[in-house]
């Protein structure tokens, strides 16, 4: 092999083994400048910028593909760019969400004679249809002679990311075929619409179709469906899949949604065995935490806390959302000392500062167990905006309605009344509250002042609407 052919394979290394460093990609591009001379062969420059041309595009800097494309454009005689120059130019304008640039590269490449050029025009949808210009991403769809499965996804996951779902429905029905991109991508568009049952119905077609075989991407995007509808069919159906496929133990991701998705669907039983047959070393902190979530959700406090200690034990670290589990999980089951003392941990131990949720669940837990005064200290200290502060506000006055507190709810009440007087559950709150205490004048005047300030009985923010004590 000749000293040339050897720098240049060397160059494409040093390319690839530089993907994501932008000085390493500027290095390489400033020595292909200073070296091409050692290049005749028009093919071999036409690579190499091209590759360059495609790493810049890749990048956090795609502008530096656009800088390098005008640099060659410039000299005296230009650069011959191909079609991959334009895809991948036009793949940097859609990174930087740059259509009016895009556009010009569409005219530029039309004039190159790439205006049939499917990958060309397939980067051209995707640029339209990624910056939510649908209609000039469907007029390029439409006006390529030739369009291969890419296309066809790229413009149904362009719908899609934009909740159009009947339009990229249709585009899935017209798919003359259709590969496990375009399953996962109409399951993924019925889930972010929150047609739950529609996803799942489709999932199952995808199962029962010849050929086609889920990916883990595919059960990530059913999962939520899951999670909605509580089917411990379908919890079943993919656990079963996921098994036969090697999926649940490939990826660790599909093992914690399993363990998710059993909990919501009521088998605890089911999640705890999943959680048990993964090994300590593959548990990563969300398997930790799903799991604690789980059985907070099902009221086993002691079993939530006996998990994050041997979780603790493990070297694993909490975050925000580990805290919030096992502390509602003490709330529930009364467990106020060990609550406080994650609360305590969280903050001292390892700096997390707590957030509107961790304050509500310490109040709610502090309420549950009739500790009134101390809840309310703790709500007096939260200095959140004014959403956060009634949240609190409004966890306490569940707390005082449960326990028959009618001053502090009276108090509650008018803390609540000047950040928002809108919501009627307030209102309807503290009438109950004066009606178990027996005053059904005082009751019956928050009733009125209800009606006068044409207060909405919809449904209110609340860390604890539905208490089960």
């Amino acid at each position: 092999m000749s000293s040339r052919q050897n720098q240049y394979n060397n160059l494409l290394s040093l390319l690839h083994k530089n993907s994501r460093r932008r000085r390493g990609i500027q290095q390489i591009h400033c020595h292909l400048l200073l070296t091409k001379p050692l290049f005749n062969n028009i093919i071999s420059l036409l690579v190499l910028w091209n590759s360059i041309i495609k790493h810049y595009a890749l990048s956090r800097f795609p502008q530096d593909a656009l800088s390098l494309f005008k640099h060659l454009g410039n000299r005296r005689s230009p650069f011959p760019f191909d079609s991959i120059t334009y895809s991948y130019l036009i793949k940097a304008c859609a990174n930087m969400k740059r259509t009016d640039v895009g556009s010009q590269l569409q005219s530029l490449s039309t004039k190159a004679g790439f205006d049939s050029n499917v990958h060309v025009q397939t980067a051209l949808v995707n640029m339209y249809a990624d910056s939510r210009y649908l209609v000039e991403a469907k007029k390029v769809f439409d006006g390529m002679p030739d369009r291969n499965m890419v296309t066809w996804n790229v413009l149904l996951t362009g719908f899609v990311k934009w909740g159009e779902i009947a339009a990229a429905r249709a585009i899935f029905d017209a798919m003359p075929e259709k590969n496990v991109v375009s399953w996962t991508g109409l399951i993924d568009g019925y889930t972010r619409v929150n047609r739950f049952h529609e996803a799942l119905h489709l999932f199952r077609m995808m199962v029962a179709h010849e050929g086609i075989r889920p990916t883990e991407v595919t059960l990530l995007a059913v999962f939520p469906s899951i999670w909605n509808v509580g089917s411990l069919e379908f919890c079943q159906m993919i656990h079963g899949y996921g098994e036969k496929s090697g999926l649940n133990v490939l990826d660790v991701r599909v093992v914690n949604c399993l363990i998710d998705a059993y909990s919501r669907s009521g088998s605890i039983g089911s999640a705890w065995r999943i959680f048990e047959e993964v090994d300590d070393e593959r548990k990563n902190l969300v398997s930790w935490t799903s799991m604690i979530s789980a059985f907070a959700m099902h009221g086993m406090a002691g079993e939530a806390s006996d998990c994050y200690k041997k979780m603790e034990s493990k070297g694993v670290v909490p975050n925000s959302v580990t805290f919030l589990s096992v502390m509602s999980g003490c709330s529930h089951g009364g467990l106020v000392a060990e609550g406080l003392e994650y609360y305590r941990k969280m903050i001292d131990d390892y700096g997390i500062m707590p957030e509107i949720k961790h304050y509500g669940a310490l109040i709610d837990m502090l309420g549950r167990a009739g500790r009134l005064e101390e809840a309310e200290k703790i709500a007096l200290g939260v200095a959140m905006d004014e959403t956060g502060n009634v949240v609190v506000w409004r966890t306490l006055l569940g707390a005082c309605s449960f326990h028959g507190d009618v001053e502090m709810g009276e108090r509650v009440t008018r803390r609540i009344m000047e950040i928002e007087r809108r919501y009627g559950g307030d209102y309807v709150l503290m009438s109950n509250i004066f009606s178990a205490a027996g005053r059904f004048g005082d009751s019956e005047r928050v009733r009125k002042m209800m009606d006068a300030r044409n207060a909405s009985k919809l449904a209110g923010i609340t860390l604890s609407t539905c208490r089960d004590f």
